[in-house]
Parts: C-alpha cells; sequence; structure tokens
C-alpha cells in the first residue's frame, strides 16, 4: 500500500491558498501544493444555499502526516468548518512517490 494521500482543501482568496501551500511545504507537512482557480462552489451554509469562488488546493502528503496536515490546516484556515478531505494513492509512479517521501518529514522512529 502507498504511503502517499492527496488531501484537498479550498480558500477563500489566492493568497490565502498560496500562503497555506508555501507554509505546508516550507514545514515538511506537504512535498507539493497545486493551486487551481478560482473556480465556483455551490454549497449549504447554516441552511441557506450559497454561491462562492473559491481557490482548490490539491495537497500531497504521506499518510502518517495526515493528523499534523489537518491540525495545521484547522490552526490556519480562515473557514469556520474548512474542507479537508484525503485519498489515498491506489497507484503512484515509484520515483514520484520516492521523491515525496524524501521532501516531507520522516516519521517519528520508536
Amino acid at each position: 500500500m502507498s504511503e502517499t494521500v492527496v488531501v484537498w482543501t479550498t480558500t477563500g482568496s489566492r493568497e490565502e491558498a498560496e500562503a497555506l501551500a508555501e507554509r505546508l511545504v516550507r514545514d515538511r507537512l506537504a512535498a507539493c501544493v497545486q493551486i487551481d482557480g478560482p473556480i465556483r462552489s455551490v454549497y449549504r451554509w447554516q441552511d441557506e444555499v450559497e454561491s462562492t469562488e473559491e481557490w482548490r488546493c490539491m495537497i500531497k502528503t504521506r499518510r502518517s502526516l495526515y493528523p499534523r496536515l489537518e491540525a495545521a490546516l484547522l490552526e490556519l484556515h480562515s473557514y469556520d468548518v474548512p474542507q479537508i478531505v484525503a485519498v489515498a494513492a491506489d497507484q503512484i509512479l515509484p520515483a514520484y512517490e520516492q521523491w515525496l517521501l524524501e521532501s516531507t518529514l520522516s516519521p517519528p522512529t520508536s
């Protein structure tokens, strides 16, 4: 099984997306963060249908780092309830996964 997961979140501005990306990569919680946008999100919030322009962040990291990544996103994110969705990499180019593992923090050793 691959150690790689891809995590998606969205932000309300390009600046916030870029700040999150820089912080996660600098802190070695992510090997790479790709930013798309603007995108349009339509969703229900506080019993109202909303439509908002957002920027999507696709974060590549280790499965073992997910709890720390989630905590960092919750600390840094401007949304009350940010989208944080992780999907395991079922198939991955071995050389890409090796680069990802080398670019992120190693899990603690016991």
